[in-house]
């Protein structure tokens, strides 16, 4: 057991475990976006397409504070965004729990989104900087189980305190983001790479210009878009179909939990078992099962099958996340880390922004059947699409690695030459 433990989480930076710690505790309180939709239509009894805009917004809203939040990683800094964001996201979270009109809702929802969302570039950057590439699986899988045994907390909790009151769930979510940045403040120190002449391969110029001219990050991109518009169906049309089939608020929260408790007890093994394989074709299976998963909602109607349905395509997120966030890193220089992980928020965040708009219309007009079929093929074609861009992402990769070498042995040369002079 000790030896697995040090294979799992051993020699990892101190200020990555910081990070993790933030993210552990912002994610036992992450009540608000879970039940939004169910907050929407049961307390404020509006129709399933208001409430789908409004968590629509929170995406919308989203998409463009993780654009501002990855160039101000890269210009500002790490540190400041996440504490700019953090702070401000704790404060709109309050606002939006004592917020009452449909209007003013939906504005407090985007400016939350835009706000909360500015962080995740900075932080996704950071644990970059401060965790070599040979232990990123493995630190991206351990952030990944903190968020998750959060998750799988706060549904359960927050499933019950909803019977009690809506606006406890506000309460404390906002002090959970309060209490991350100040964490952020005491114990996080900034990590935004020095540029250098002589250290390091050569980056691209044009910041967020270059990136978006970088055709294999950009398809990569598209592929995550179409998966998110069906994973994050979980937090908005999911909840709706189980309240249609006649189940509760607290049901959901303890069927949704059992994502988060899947992720718990398996995650930390998920290193292990990709480790060293081809991360397109990792994907691709991952990104399969997930289809499979939503695909077989439209079976669903008692607590276990949903709970089943669950089960299947959480399976498919454990294996997609460290990958995701492995090829990120691998395909973004150095220099613009931040922006490459603003376009890759940017995606999930577009697809929250659409995935509850699509998917409530759908559900209203359509039923059940059409929405959770649609979501597997949707997510088959992405599956196809990984398998086909995988040689190329194998070549970036090649062509950074001999970049770097070419730049250390640069290093090393000019290290050379200098002790001669000095001699």
């Amino acid at each position: 057991m000790r030896a697995w433990l040090q294979q799992t989480a051993g020699g990892l930076p101190r200020q990555f475990w910081f990070l993790w710690v933030g993210t552990l505790i912002n994610r036992l309180g992450s009540f608000v976006v879970l039940f939004l939709s169910i907050y929407l239509t049961v307390d404020r009894h509006f129709t399933q397409s208001q409430a789908g805009l409004v968590v629509g917004l929170y995406g919308a809203g989203g998409a463009l504070g993780t654009m501002a939040g990855g160039v101000l990683a890269d210009r500002w800094g790490r540190r400041p965004t996440m504490l700019t964001a953090q702070f401000g996201a704790s404060a709109l979270m309050l606002a939006l729990g004592f917020a009452h009109t449909y209007a003013q809702i939906a504005v407090v929802t985007f400016l939350l989104g835009l706000v909360a969302e500015a962080a995740r570039p900075a932080i996704s950057a950071m644990l970059v900087d401060v965790v070599p590439d040979h232990d990123r699986v493995r630190a991206f899988s351990l952030n990944y189980w903190a968020i998750n045994l959060g998750f799988a907390l706060a549904a359960v909790i927050a499933g019950f305190a909803a019977t009690l009151d809506y606006t406890l769930l506000f309460v404390v979510d906002a002090t959970t983001t309060a209490v991350t940045a100040i964490i952020t403040a005491m114990f996080l120190a900034e990590t935004q790479p020095v540029r250098s002449r002589t250290a390091g391969p050569a980056v691209p110029h044009g910041g967020l210009g270059a990136a978006l001219k970088d055709r294999v990050f950009l398809v990569y991109l598209v592929l995550t878009f179409m998966s998110v518009l069906v994973v994050m169906q979980h937090l908005s049309m999911l909840p709706l179909s189980m309240l249609a089939d006649g189940l509760t608020a607290s049901t959901y929260g303890t069927v949704i939990a059992v994502n988060g408790v899947l992720i718990v007890a398996g995650q930390l093994f998920v290193p292990r078992l990709i480790q060293g394989r081809d991360s397109s074709r990792v994907l691709a299976v991952a990104t399969l099962l997930i289809g499979a998963g939503f695909g077989l909602v439209a079976l669903a109607e008692t607590p276990i099958v949903y709970g089943l349905t669950v089960v299947v395509w959480t399976l498919g997120e454990m294996l997609q996340s460290p990958s995701n966030a492995t090829t990120v890193a691998m395909l973004s220089p150095s220099a613009l880390r931040g922006r490459y992980q603003g376009l890759n928020s940017l995606a999930w965040q577009l697809g929250s922004a659409l995935a509850p708009v699509l998917g409530g219309a759908i559900l209203q007009h359509g039923g059940d059947v059409v929405l959770w079929v649609g979501s597997f093929a949707l997510c088959a074609l992405a599956a196809v699409g990984h398998l086909l861009a995988g040689p190329a992402r194998a070549r970036r990769s090649e062509q950074r690695n001999a970049a770097m070498l070419r730049a250390a042995d640069d290093l090393a040369e000019a290290g050379v030459a200098a002790e001669r002079k000095s001699s």
